[in-house]
C-alpha cells in the first residue's frame, strides 16, 4: 500500500510538473516575438501570437493560383508573418475570419476562398493565407518600381568586350515573366548605345538569360523575347543600325552562380553582350 502511494505520489508530482511547464510555454507563446509587428493588409485572429516574421525590400514569392494554372511569380516587397494558433480556435474558422475579411474589404480572390489556403490581390499587392499544424502565415508581396543601382559605363563595358569577348549589362529590367524592358533601363541602354556609337564596326549579340525557375522551354522563350526586345528599343530609341545587332536566348543553361538562392537566381537574370 505504502508502495502504490508513493508511485501516486510521484505521478502527481509529475503530472504538476508537466502543468507547469506547459504553463509557462504557453505564457511564453503568449508574447510576439520581438521585432515583428502585424501584417499591414490583415489583422490577427484574436488570442494569436506572433512566432517569426521575415520582411525584404526585394523578394519574390510563389503564389498559388485556381483553375491548374501554374503558381504566379510577384517580385517586390515581401511580408511574411507566422502566428500560433489560439488554444479553442479551429483552422475552418481562422479561414472563415480571414476569407470573409478581406472579401469585404474589396481583395480579388484568386485561389481557395472557401480554404485554409488562399491567395488574393489588391492595388499591387498580393495576399497568401495559409493555415494548418497549430500555426498560420499571412505572406504579402507588394509590386514596387524596381530600381537598379549599378549601371556599367561604356567604357567598363568596352573592357569587357575586349578582355573576354563578351559583358553583363546591369540594369536591364523586366517584370516577372515578361520581356517588355522597364523605363528604368534607360541608364544602362544609354551606355550600350554609346558603346556601340564610339566603335561604329561593333557588331554585338545581345543575349537573353534565366534563372531555372520553370520549364526550359519557357525560359528559352523568355530570353529569346527579351533579348529581342533590347535590340527594338536600341533601333527604335538610339538609332542603331539594325544589321548591327542580332538576338539570342541562352535561357538557364549559362547561370554564373547557383540557382539554389533568390540571390543567385537574381544574378542569373540577365542581359549580356557579345561581339559578333
Amino acid at each position: 500500500m505504502k508502495k502504490s502511494s508513493n508511485a501516486i505520489g510521484s505521478l502527481l508530482a509529475v503530472v504538476a510538473f508537466a502543468g507547469c511547464v506547459w504553463s509557462a510555454t504557453v505564457l511564453h507563446a503568449q508574447k510576439d516575438v520581438p521585432g515583428c509587428t502585424d501584417s499591414p493588409f490583415l489583422s490577427r485572429f484574436p488570442g494569436t501570437f506572433i512566432t517569426a516574421c521575415d520582411l525584404k525590400d526585394d523578394d519574390t514569392y510563389d503564389f498559388v493560383i485556381a483553375g491548374g494554372k501554374p503558381p504566379k511569380r510577384i517580385e517586390g516587397k515581401k511580408i511574411r508573418v507566422m502566428y500560433i494558433m489560439a488554444p479553442n480556435a479551429t483552422n475552418v474558422q481562422v479561414a472563415r475570419n480571414f476569407n470573409t475579411a478581406l472579401r469585404q474589404a474589396n481583395w480579388t480572390n484568386d485561389y481557395g476562398g472557401d480554404s485554409t489556403l488562399s491567395t488574393w490581390h489588391k492595388n499591387g499587392t498580393w495576399l497568401n493565407v495559409s493555415i494548418g499544424g497549430g500555426y498560420f502565415y499571412i505572406t504579402s508581396i507588394t509590386l514596387t518600381n524596381l530600381t537598379q543601382d549599378v549601371t556599367a559605363s561604356a567604357a567598363e563595358l568596352g573592357k569587357g568586350i575586349d578582355a573576354s569577348g563578351h559583358a553583363v549589362v546591369p540594369g536591364i529590367l523586366f517584370d516577372t515573366g515578361k520581356a517588355d524592358v522597364k523605363d528604368e533601363s534607360k541608364p544602362a541602354l544609354d551606355e550600350v548605345a554609346k558603346l556601340l556609337s564610339q566603335n561604329l564596326k561593333l557588331k554585338l549579340w545581345v543575349v537573353g538569360h534565366t534563372d531555372n525557375v520553370g520549364t526550359v522551354a519557357s525560359n528559352l522563350d523568355l530570353s529569346k523575347r527579351r533579348a529581342a526586345a533590347v535590340i527594338a528599343v536600341l533601333v527604335s530609341k538610339y538609332h542603331i543600325a539594325p544589321a548591327r545587332l542580332d538576338s539570342f536566348g541562352n535561357g538557364p543553361y549559362a547561370p554564373v552562380v547557383s540557382n539554389d538562392t533568390e540571390e543567385g537566381r537574381k544574378q542569373n537574370r540577365r542581359v549580356e553582350i557579345v561581339k559578333e
